[in-house]
């Protein structure tokens, strides 16, 4: 199959208009279809992927959107390195909203999806001791502050089922353990990108305090309106910030993410 892309990005529908004149494809995989159409273009000179991670409208929530049809529709596409932009809520004081943080280590709190591609007969344990590309993410951190972003070189994300967003309890025990974020599309996505050996990188984009910080320190609760308001905010920044990337990103792969399912399968 004929390689149409080297690089995907996952977001929201803002990041349309990254691709200028953009070719749109349906993709069927064993896994069902993606969220919604595959965006092709071209930024400086090199072939993007864009995918809607929640789809046309934003009508897929997060527990429901196909994670392994995505990834695989990307992989097949000849995606080999994805950068991703989600919004998250702090679960310390320090980190503000409207700040950027790349994301390098997760918590599953999920329970309910797919997030495996090897089921079996062939048994596979991929590590995931290090999910996040740390080449990928490092130029991305190093773009953010040229630009002038408020931007934390790294953080653990809680990942948590949703659609709900956490109880005060849930949320003083994610800050307690010292977890920077909190967000619901995280996982599986990461590490279905790990199992396609493709290099993944995620830039948040901090909405809102979740509620546990809020209970402490007397800040207002989060509200679904005040995250969409926030991110929106800050689309042109991420979108400054990606185009950026992608113009920076090597062609050839520097980092071990391309064998890491070497030695994982036992035959």
């Amino acid at each position: 199959m004929k390689k149409q892309a080297e690089i995907g990005i996952i977001g929201g529908s803002g990041f349309y208009q990254l691709l200028k004149k953009a070719e749109e494809v349906k993709i069927e995989t064993p896994s069902g279809s993606s969220s919604g159409k595959i965006a092709l273009g071209k930024v400086s000179g090199k072939k993007v992927a864009f995918l809607p991670r929640h789809g046309p409208g934003h009508s897929l929530p997060p527990h429901q959107i196909p994670y392994k049809a995505n990834l695989w529709a990307l992989k097949s596409l000849g995606v080999s390195q994805i950068i991703t932009v989600t919004a998250c809520g702090s679960l310390q004081k320090e980190i503000r909203r409207g700040d950027f943080m790349v994301l390098d280590q997760f918590i599953d709190r999920t329970r309910h999806r797919q997030d495996t591609f090897y089921d079996g007969p062939v048994t596979t344990h991929v590590s995931t001791a290090y999910p996040y590309c740390p080449y990928l993410s490092k130029i991305a951190y190093q773009i953010g502050k040229k630009q002038g972003l408020r931007i934390h070189p790294k953080g653990t994300v809680v990942v948590i089922e949703g659609p709900r967003f956490s109880t005060a309890a849930e949320s003083i025990w994610f800050t307690k353990m010292g977890w920077e974020v909190v967000n619901m599309t995280q996982y599986p996505e990461v590490v279905l990108a790990r199992e396609l050996e493709m290099c993944y990188t995620a830039i948040a984009v901090v909405t809102d305090w979740d509620v546990g910080v809020v209970t402490t320190e007397k800040l207002k609760p989060v509200e679904f309106e005040e995250v969409v308001r926030v991110f929106s905010q800050n689309i042109k920044k991420s979108q400054k910030l990606i185009l950026q990337l992608i113009k920076e990103l090597p062609r050839v792969r520097k980092c071990s993410c391309q064998k890491a399912l070497k030695g994982a399968k036992i035959e």
